[in-house]
């Protein structure tokens, strides 16, 4: 059986090998594929990496841009994380009374949290600067909804996947469905939640330097002016600033979930 596996696994690889090579073939190299001066604007772009503009106006500048980027992340999450828990938890079915109800619980709130995290936050930041303008509540909603959606949907799979036989145990002691979620469910998954939702956060905080070239302010924003302007080292300040801020995220999640175990 493993080796007919195996053997499934080399055509499978062979087949999307050869599909590749048939996709470069089919493709016109001499129609503007690629751009004229495109190798000495991505060596001046790399080259700035080494001398990223250190004026007091820039840096000034970058603090401010990473505040708002921070911001918009932070409180996007935060509201991601309240529409998650909810809806994760009517995903999960765990409140439900009997088999039909949470079939139907469970079925109607992932369809839910998968509507929420098929469209990416750009899309939905785009579509809300239509509907409202350029609005500090574009870029929170537009971080709340796919990232609520996502973290849903973790969530309910976490609480599903808890073992029962400690939620039997508080059963036939009398607890109730919402005692056996607090007390039963909750402690065996709060650490990977934590866990989870620190590592969306940072990719949070990406997605808000994403979102901001619709012109939002921060990061992104920043960056894109400078693009513009084909100031590549300004280009790069902007960068590292972003990359310190996931640093310092990834450093703060290491040391949560260390105090937790």
């Amino acid at each position: 059986m493993l080796s007919f596996d195996l053997h499934k696994r080399k055509i499978l690889t062979l087949f999307l090998l050869l599909v590749f090579v048939w996709s470069l073939l089919g493709v016109n190299w001499n129609e503007g594929v690629m751009h004229a001066s495109g190798i000495s604007t991505a060596v001046e772009i790399f080259a700035a990496m080494f001398t990223p503009e250190l004026s007091m106006n820039i840096i000034l500048l970058a603090i401010e841009s990473s505040w708002i980027t921070l911001v918009y992340a932070t409180t996007g999450m935060s509201l991601a994380l309240i529409l998650a828990l909810i809806l994760g938890i009517l995903a999960s079915g765990v409140l439900a009374t009997g088999k039909r109800s949470r079939s139907i619980m469970k079925g109607s709130f992932r369809g839910i949290l998968g509507f929420m995290r098929a469209i990416h936050e750009l899309v939905w930041a785009w579509l809300f600067v239509a509907s409202f303008g350029l609005s500090p509540y574009v870029a929170i909603f537009a971080l709340a909804i796919p990232y609520g959606g996502i973290l849903g949907r973790i969530f309910a799979d976490m609480i599903n996947d808890v073992p029962d036989e400690p939620i039997q145990a508080l059963r036939a002691a009398g607890a109730s469905r919402l005692q056996c979620l607090l007390y039963g469910y909750f402690p065996s998954v709060k650490n990977n939640i934590l866990s989870y939702t620190m590592y969306r956060y940072e990719c949070a905080v990406r997605s808000s330097a994403i979102m901001s070239f619709v012109g939002l302010g921060g990061l992104g924003y920043q960056i894109q002016l400078s693009l513009n302007d084909l100031r590549y080292d300004e280009v790069w300040t902007f960068m590292y600033f972003l990359i310190i801020l996931v640093v310092l995220i990834d450093g703060w999640s290491n040391m949560l979930r260390k105090r937790l175990s």
